[in-house]
């Protein structure tokens, strides 16, 4: 697996940006968030109310012998309305709360797989699969519980702290001044924690993201893995990454019980010791209400609760805030798929190819295409024949557009394929790879690409074209098989006949093959020989073949050497060349002699 780079860990200014990022998805919801908020301040208003309640009732009727009925029941009938509607309303706030989360992060999920799909090939030539799930996943999960349980929390302990200051003033300016003094210890504790635990997050995740690419990379090689008994070096490696996990953990850990709890609590203790110190100096000189020595100590309580809940949230905000960056990293990154205009009138009307003086590197250094010149006239068979690395596939890749060329032209009829757009370069090309993809689904689906003016007749047209269809209604639910994940359950010959059948289901005017019978036994081979040639009839066709035998009828051959053309011509020319393509041919062929060296 790719070893993935170490992010640098988010400054204060950073994780504002993040922030305030996150909290431009809630516009759409700006009615629903004030609803919820207005509910959420009634309910903190009655949480303040309440004590005050029980305080006139402690100073002004709790006298022995005497039982005003009338005050009473009214004290005791707010109180209790009083928790009925904080039960409501709070009820009512943290369902509309939890449903505008989780409408944000289905928003987030959508736009960053959205991005994913936009992404070019570059991005997935240096990025695990499995970095890439994590961020759409796990980072985005942090991100809902953050939305959930800590903005939620903030406002609610927000609220709820200004309330409580509101009534402490009310009850007693001085001891209410005197209680402010603690809050320069509790912004000191939260600004310790935010410093260090930004960077410890970030190691946590990153590891993270680096188990799911190595449980990925195992999962997707099984077969090579078990075939070349890989187990012990992979269980190897998967523990050395969780090794690393496990100690990036514990060091949030130890961070949460030292700065958390413990540490509020402490200066929870030292408010209790000033406030029961101001009313035992000031008893001296004149009486104490029992009932404001309730609301305060009340108070207090009710104060670092919620402070001890937002420390114990920032935990949580501090993962949303690292995931939050990973997930924008992800969406902003610049490694776009090459360009194509939106819409157009340009359309490919004969399918005539041209590759004018084209030079590419993937990694803008180092060319593994020099100078490629050819023309591919409508109808015509252009084979690509070349040794392993000779650059075959990298001009597939840039005639299909996963890939920028930077020198040179790809002109198709007459036009640079970049004036196209992307839709009918996909509708009017057809690919046919060396290793297919299938879908989850069934066939039908798979050759139909759940394209809907694709009919049913015309997915068992394709199939009979390429000679798929004997096959296909030989199974027990014929056109309506299952498939599973890849196409596992079906051999590598009839996976290819069924992306055959699905390129011939979009009649391309240009036909792209990979390698596309190497996949395929010779008995098959030969069945579908005379499907391929249907195919390729009035179509302009770009073939890679490493057999020389199924490309000898092209009515030209490039020979690929080191990314350049070495040699080109028909099959009989080459031949009477002599030289790199007869040698490749004398070799496939098993004729020996000293002509072939």
């Amino acid at each position: 697996m790719e070893k993935q780079e170490k992010q640098p860990v988010l400054s204060n200014r950073e994780q504002w940006q993040v922030l305030k990022r996150l909290m431009g998805y809630i516009r759409p919801h700006t009615k629903a968030a004030v609803f919820a908020l207005v509910l959420l301040g009634l309910m903190v208003l009655g949480n303040v109310l309440g004590p005050v309640l029980i305080k006139i009732f402690i100073d002004d009727y709790l006298t022995p012998g005497t039982f005003p009925a009338g005050p009473l029941w009214s004290l005791g009938a707010a109180y209790l309305i009083i928790l009925v509607l904080n039960t409501v309303f709070g009820y009512v706030q943290l369902l509309k709360f939890q449903e505008i989360a989780l409408k944000i992060v289905r928003q987030i999920r959508i736009d960053a797989f959205s991005k994913v799909q936009r992404l070019g090939m570059r991005f997935f030539d240096r990025t695990p699969a499995g970095g890439i799930v994590s961020r759409v996943t796990n980072d985005t999960e942090a991100i809902l519980e953050m939305f959930v349980d800590v903005l939620v929390g903030f406002l609610q302990s927000g609220f709820l702290i200004a309330g409580v200051y509101v009534a402490m003033f009310i009850l007693n300016v001085r001891l209410a001044l005197i209680t402010l003094l603690l809050l320069p210890f509790i912004f000191l504790i939260m600004a310790v924690y935010r410093k260090y635990s930004s960077g410890f997050y970030q190691d946590l995740r990153e590891r993270l993201s680096q188990l799911n690419g190595k449980i990925a990379e195992s999962l997707n090689g099984m077969g090579m893995v078990q075939a070349f008994r890989q187990e012990k070096r992979l269980r190897k490696e998967f523990g050395e990454i969780n090794e690393k996990h496990y100690e990036a953990g514990m060091r949030n850990i130890r961070l949460d019980g030292l700065l958390l709890r413990p540490a509020v609590d402490l200066v929870y203790a030292l408010g209790i010791i000033l406030l029961l110190s101001y009313f035992g100096i000031t008893s001296f000189s004149s009486p104490v209400e029992v009932g404001v020595i309730y609301a305060f100590v009340t108070y207090i309580d009710r104060f670092f609760e919620p402070i001890n809940q937002v420390m114990q949230r920032l935990s949580i905000f501090q993962q949303a805030i690292v995931s939050a960056q990973r997930v924008f990293v992800l969406m902003d990154d610049p490694e776009l798929e090459p360009a194509q205009p939106a819409d157009g009138s340009s359309e490919i009307q004969e399918g005539k190819i041209e590759f004018r003086d084209v030079s590419f590197a993937y990694d803008g250094k180092n060319d593994v295409l020099k100078h490629i010149t050819f023309t591919a006239n409508p109808g015509e068979t252009v084979a690509l024949v070349g040794h392993t690395g000779s650059g075959k596939s990298s001009i597939i890749n840039l005639l299909m557009r996963f890939y920028e060329f930077g020198r040179g032209d790809i002109l198709v009829d007459g036009k640079p394929i970049r004036e196209y757009p992307k839709g009918e370069l996909r509708q009017k090309m057809g690919l046919v790879l060396q290793d297919p993809f299938l879908f989850y689904g069934d066939i039908e689906s798979n050759i139909r690409l759940f394209n809907e003016s694709v009919t049913p007749a015309d997915v068992r047209a394709a199939a009979e074209f390429v000679q798929a269809d004997p096959f296909i209604r030989k199974l027990p639910d014929g056109y309506r098989q299952k498939v599973t994940e890849r196409g596992t359950t079906f051999s590598g010959g009839q996976r290819q006949l069924i992306a055959f059948a699905r390129t011939m289901a979009a009649d391309p005017k240009i036909l792209v093959l990979d390698e596309a019978t190497a996949n395929i036994d010779t008995e098959t081979e030969a069945a579908i020989q005379e499907g391929l040639a249907r195919m390729r009839k009035g179509r302009t066709t770009i073939a890679i073949a490493h057999r020389l035998s199924t490309i000898q009828d092209a009515e030209l051959i490039l020979v690929l050497h080191q990314g350049e053309i070495v040699e080109r011509g028909s099959h009989r020319e080459l031949l009477a060349k002599k030289g790199l393509y007869y040698n490749m041919y004398r070799l496939q062929n098993g004729i020996l002699g000293d002509e072939a060296g």
